[in-house]
């Protein structure tokens, strides 16, 4: 007997290593093999693409507010807003893309066809600049009319990609992750270098997107980078969609914010019944019965929740219904939502930091000495790939050496918790702020001093603004993507990484209302602090001021973050002779 036992615990453990359980499909809608789908082999493709994406998107942002002054004429203040504004858009639109994704398309779906909209926007920028009734006034000969239909034109290609983008980024992210199995324990710890990796070749596409691309609109023509731009995110849609085979697919089960809507109403409802002593009385789907989700541990916080997944003895179907009962799992897939408001809302203070990144630290570059040996310059824009670089060096730092010295010391799986690693991002972004006032300030004053208002200083004296903020962001963004993503439901995990990108669309529109705000209050009191010469502007006051935000607003997430506490999950495991996909769940 007991050998028969050992044999069939042999049989299941082969079993879980064989098959993938955590409500996976492949191509074909068969539950998928562990040894030929996912993991690392299906997250090349997909970071792959994520690469083309990121090249095509920070070699069109880091260099717009430069095209907007240059090229549409528009003044510093107007420029600054608009590229906020776009900016805004473009990561406030995730929230929808990652909804669609969860709910009705699927990831896949949602990617290929946000990847063809962002085709067509790339598509009529190339169209703008070569179609003769389309291209902008250049030179001697301008006529206004030319300018206004190449603007409008310009903007509805630029808002083409933000809806691209809108569905891209949220679903692509949510995607890769569902490549690892949370329930498998090498899965899981390899799904925590996938954000870092993740995040290694989106700055290897920001690089590329901020000097090569940068350079090719600078001195050999803005429509020529645009056509380089289509043809390889043209070719890396296609190499995605070869890499099929190897995906692992969830299949979309509707909206993700209709049982949350049912536990609020249920428990409104029940509002005046009282919970029972113990917790284990309150309604959940019996143990042993086929879930297509995870098991959540019931927690403490919230308790006015919990009233949803009351039993009442009387009532019949009706008492059973959906919208008057709720299971445990449901009450806290609710909590998790409710509790990630606090952490979103403390984290937009570091996306105004992020926001001058791409207007007032390029248009600071554009004024400095850029000259490289004799014969070269440095685009303006190019200067950004400093941020990228310091997010590369962080990125590597935190996972080669920084995560494996914390697992030793603290035994620990993850070696420094998602809520710490972003406090530690935010401190770096403030510190970032200071080191940005310093620098404009000494830029101003030199610029006041030398000939015909020229700036003396070298662009590279950006470099540790820059350099700071990249570390910022290997810290604070690659911690926003894994909490937003593991800490929402199962079940809206592409709206999740549309939360993570909203902190910093919330942040754009924010740093142009604070600009519209700071520029009416200062002109008021005397001299404004956005001038239309960046010279004679003190936007090394607005850097202090951001810095004292953002200084006062990590006091406030550093008491959320001691007071969340994170998802309990109840561990999956196979049953036994399960190919089909069959599994017990098991509290941990």
């Amino acid at each position: 007997m007991e050998v028969e036992l050992s044999v069939k615990g042999m049989k299941e453990e082969e079993d879980r290593e064989k098959w993938v359980y955590d409500s996976s499909a492949d191509h074909r809608g068969r539950v998928p093999l562990r040894a030929t789908t996912g993991v690392w082999r299906a997250a090349l493709f997909i970071i792959g693409i994520e690469f083309s994406e990121r090249l095509s998107y920070f070699g069109l942002s880091t260099n717009l507010i430069v095209y907007l002054t240059k090229v549409l004429q528009e003044e510093l203040k107007t420029a600054a807003k608009n590229v906020n504004y776009w900016t805004g858009i473009t990561t406030i639109m995730p929230l929808l893309g990652g909804f669609v994704a969860d709910a009705y398309l699927g990831r896949f779906c949602t990617v290929m066809a946000s990847t063809v909209i962002y085709l067509l926007g790339l598509g009529l920028l190339t169209l703008s600049r070569f179609v003769p009734s389309l291209k902008p006034c250049e030179g001697s000969l301008c006529r206004r009319n030319s300018l206004r239909v190449h603007e409008v034109v310009f903007f509805i290609a630029m808002y083409l990609i933000s809806v691209g983008t809108g569905g891209h980024k949220p679903a692509l992210e949510s995607f890769g992750a569902d490549q690892f199995d949370d329930d498998h324990p090498e899965e899981r710890k390899k799904k925590m270098s996938f954000f870092n990796w993740w995040n290694f070749g989106l700055c290897c596409g920001l690089v590329l997107g901020v000097t090569i691309v940068v350079y090719v609109q600078d001195h050999v023509g803005w429509g020529i980078s645009y056509v380089i731009l289509t043809a390889i995110m043209a070719s890396t849609l296609v190499i995605f969609y070869l890499g099929k085979p190897y995906y692992r697919f969830r299949t979309p089960k509707g909206s993700p914010l209709t049982p949350l809507l049912q536990v609020i109403v249920a428990a409104f409802a029940k509002r005046h019944l009282s919970l029972p002593a113990d917790p284990a009385e309150l309604h959940e789907v019996p143990r042993s019965q086929k879930a297509e989700k995870r098991f959540l541990c019931h927690t403490s916080k919230l308790r006015f929740l919990d009233k949803a997944a009351i039993v009442e003895r009387e009532g019949g179907e009706k008492a059973r219904n959906p919208w008057t009962l709720a299971t445990v799992t449901q009450v806290e897939e609710t909590k998790l939502v409710v509790a990630v408001v606090p952490i979103w809302l403390g984290t937009i203070a570091f996306g105004l930091s992020v926001a001058q990144t791409s207007t007032f630290f390029i248009k600071q570059a554009v004024l400095m000495d850029r000259k490289l040996g004799k014969h070269f310059v440095i685009p303006p824009a190019s200067i950004y790939s400093l941020a990228a670089f310091g997010m590369l060096i962080s990125v590597c730092i935190y996972d080669k050496l920084l995560v494996p010295f914390m697992r030793r010391k603290t035994g620990n799986e993850r070696g420094i918790s998602i809520l710490r690693r972003i406090g530690i991002g935010m401190a770096f972004a403030v510190i970032a702020m200071v080191v940005a006032a310093v620098v404009e300030k000494e830029r101003r004053d030199k610029a006041s001093s030398s000939i015909a208002g020229s700036t003396p200083m070298n662009v590279f004296w950006l470099a540790p603004q820059f350099l700071i903020l990249g570390f910022a962001d290997g810290f604070a963004l690659v911690g926003l993507q894994e909490y937003f993503y593991d800490q929402v439901p199962d079940s809206m995990r592409s709206l999740g990484i549309g939360l993570y990108l909203s902190v910093i669309g919330a942040a754009n529109f924010l740093s142009s209302l604070l600009i519209t705000v700071v520029d009416k209050v200062t002109s008021r009191l005397g001299k404004g602090w956005f001038e239309k010469d960046l010279n004679k502007s003190r936007v090394d006051n607005f850097y202090w001021l951001l810095a004292a935000i953002g200084g006062a607003n990590l006091c406030l997430y550093v008491y959320l973050a001691s007071r969340y506490t994170y998802k309990n999950v109840q561990q999956r495991v196979a049953s036994a002779g399960s190919s089909s996909g069959d599994e017990d769940d098991l509290e941990k």
